[in-house]
């Protein structure tokens, strides 16, 4: 054997411990990508703890309570430690968290971010079962539940409520259910300690997820329902009543856990009614105002515009999101009129633009555009913000208006920079974000379509596609309402969420959160233009019955303020804000970015030992290919992966010696 041979062997060697060693750091939470989970073949560590999850949904006219139970269990021989990244909803006020063991149920305090991750770790080191979330995005949530004894079932359940605000008279409530793999384009040692959650285990492309997954929904509209139907998943539905329905999972959905669960209904006659909810509290009252806009009115002559259509090529793009992208892009170009103009840049781990600037809707430049997007198969990273700057900075044409029209899944861990590149162009472009896919990264399609002052689309089906490109077509070409105006006359409303009401594009009821002292009187005007019309609609406060018994509008105001808060921390980091968000956020009893919820049992029930750490692995979501993860394909090191490399280095050893005796 020759001295190539040698170096080779010795190369492959290291290869094999180098990966080894690779997966020990993603298994410590020290390596960003996310990965694929293999089967451990040791039966002491259960490496699947999560046994399933189930969401108990109350929809009681516009708001919507849910509660959320998972249950762990440890079937191995060794305590363990189970870490799971679930999903949420971005509109989400996360109030109450309890754990159970056995039967004794602990209540979960809130507490300074910092703060319950030390009394979590404190609880864990000294034996005792404890729990912890926390926030990672408004949309990505960490559960924590140490000290699950071999035999031992913990139920962890939490609750949160939300507003639903119907749409072109459709309500919908959405429940994520699985966080796809985000793209990090960098090492670990250049990104927070923060940031490694990313690096989490994730399921090949079709295979199931390891946890059963149940929902429940009662919907009591207060009106009656002309319909409900379930776009993602094969649902029974019970009505009992005009306005009151039960909706439940069929058995084989069970497994359906890979996908939003997405339900949508109307109301008779598409009715959706203005009015204003009061709730009085010890403390404080707060009110919560719905107010409907006018129909759409299509103004006589329409400005030339000009679209930068930015499309994520990237891996996790590959099948069925890339195949409704080109769908919808095809849809989106053929919409175009011949005053407009427009572009085209792909980017996945670099970009490629269509045109330096942007060119005119005509057959030629129609059928480049058509032939340079079906050439498109997936691969790479997911390079958002080069790609981003790079749509932003092309030359404008005077006389057009511009719109930016992001199509993405969304994997990537750069939202809020992504939101703060938008906010600071504000004034080159809006900014419209389609989201492709049947697990999309809501957050970041909503900060994109908030900071642009445009509007967030969500395809989750190919089906969906050309309603949502008529949508588009609506939105961009006639404003429902601009220049919103609120006034308060003689009602005492103070700390009023959002400050200023921005331009309405969808057909979509103006919502308002807010304070009120004194009597339950005077009047609510909001006034703008529809089209080049004068609009005014008042309500009369004195029509409302104020209720005891709305602690949702509590939950729901402070949740709306802390968004609006971290929207400027986005922008400007300072220590007030955070401070702000972090007093209302314990004030109120509410997940935030910088507070927790803890759970701590105070039964000692581990005497000595250590935990094992398992990471719950997730499924991909559905339509999403293995490119999602990359081809970084990390195995947990058994014994016999160690014994095979101390063989190779022995034969290794004993060649060199052979060779240095000859």
């Amino acid at each position: 054997m020759n001295i190539r041979s040698l170096l080779g062997i010795l190369l492959l060697v290291s290869w094999v411990a180098g990966f080894g060693s690779a997966q020990d750091d993603c298994d410590a939470g020290q390596s960003l990508p996310p990965f694929f989970y293999v089967q451990s073949n040791d039966p002491s560590t259960d490496r699947l703890p999560l046994k399933s999850t189930a969401a108990d949904v109350r929809i009681a006219g516009i708001i919507a309570d849910v509660t959320v139970t998972q249950i762990y269990r440890n079937e191995g021989t060794r305590a363990l430690e189970a870490i799971y990244i679930f999903p949420a909803s971005t509109r989400a006020a996360v109030y109450a968290m309890t754990m159970t063991i056995g039967e004794r149920t602990v209540v979960a305090r809130i507490r300074e971010k910092q703060q319950a991750r030390q009394e979590y770790e404190a609880a864990k080191r000294s034996g005792r079962s404890t729990s912890l979330l926390e926030q990672h995005r408004p949309n990505v949530f960490q559960m924590n539940v140490a000290n699950i004894l071999p035999g031992d079932e913990i139920r962890v359940v939490l609750a949160y409520t939300e507003l639903l605000v119907p749409t072109e008279g459709v309500y919908e409530f959405v429940y994520p259910v699985v966080v796809g793999p985000r793209y990090v384009g960098q090492p670990a040692s250049d990104t927070l300690p923060a940031e490694h959650w990313t690096a989490n285990p994730y399921l090949h492309s079709g295979e199931p997820s390891s946890y059963a997954f149940t929902m429940k929904v009662h919907v009591n509209a207060g009106l009656p329902i002309q319909d409900i139907r379930c776009t993602s998943h094969e649902v029974t539905i019970d009505y009992q009543g005009t306005d009151h329905a039960s909706i439940g999972l069929v058995p084989h959905e069970r497994t359906g856990g890979n996908r939003s669960f997405v339900l949508q209904y109307r109301l008779t006659g598409d009715t959706i009614r203005s009015g204003l909810l009061l709730a009085r509290g010890p403390e404080e009252n707060f009110f919560l105002l719905t107010l409907q806009p006018p129909r759409r009115i299509t103004p006589a002559v329409i400005t030339p515009r000009e679209y930068i259509f930015v499309l994520d090529v990237s891996g996790s793009m590959r099948g069925f999101p890339l195949d409704t992208t080109k769908s919808l892009m095809r849809q989106l170009l053929g919409g175009l009129r011949s005053s407009d103009r427009f572009n085209i840049l792909l980017f996945a781990g670099g970009s490629q633009l269509m045109a330096e600037r942007s060119v005119a809707v005509n057959p030629e430049n129609m059928a480049y555009a058509t032939r340079l997007i079906d050439d498109q198969a997936g691969g790479g990273g997911t390079e958002l913000l080069p790609a981003l700057r790079r749509a932003l900075e092309l030359p404008v044409y005077e006389g057009c208006s511009r719109s930016v029209v992001v199509i993405t899944d969304g994997y990537v861990n750069v939202e809020t920079e992504a939101f703060r590149l938008i906010r600071d162009n504000l004034h080159k472009a809006n900014v419209f974000a389609f989201g492709i896919g049947s697990e999309i990264n809501r957050w970041l399609i909503e900060s994109m379509a908030r900071a642009g002052m445009g509007e967030p689309f969500a395809v989750t089906r190919p089906a969906e596609a050309a309603a949502v490109c008529a949508r588009f077509g609506a939105y961009v070409r006639s404003p429902v309402l601009t220049r919103v105006e609120l006034e308060f006359a003689g009602f005492d409303a103070y700390d009023v969420e959002p400050v200023r009401v921005p331009d309405l594009l969808a057909e979509r009821p103006v919502t308002v959160f807010g304070k009120w002292r004194g009597d339950a009187a005077g009047v609510i005007r909001m006034t703008g233009l529809a089209a080049d019309r004068p609009y005014e609609a008042t309500l009369s406060v004195d029509r409302f019955k104020i209720d005891a018994s709305l602690p949702a509008l509590r939950n729901l105001w402070a949740r709306h303020r802390i968004a609006q808060l971290a929207d400027d921390y986005t922008l400007q980091p300072t220590d007030p804000v955070r401070e702000a968000i972090t007093d209302l956020g314990l004030r109120y009893a509410l997940l935030t970015p910088f507070t927790s919820f803890v759970a701590v049992d105070e039964v000692v029930r581990r005497k000595n030992g250590e935990v094992q750490q398992v990471k719950q692995p997730l499924p991909l979501p559905e339509g999403v290919a293995d490119t999602a993860v990359g081809e970084y394909v990390p195995t947990t090191p058994e014994p016999e992966t160690w014994s095979l490399i101390l063989l190779a280095l022995g034969a290794v050893g004993w060649l060199m010696l052979r060779r240095w005796l000859s």
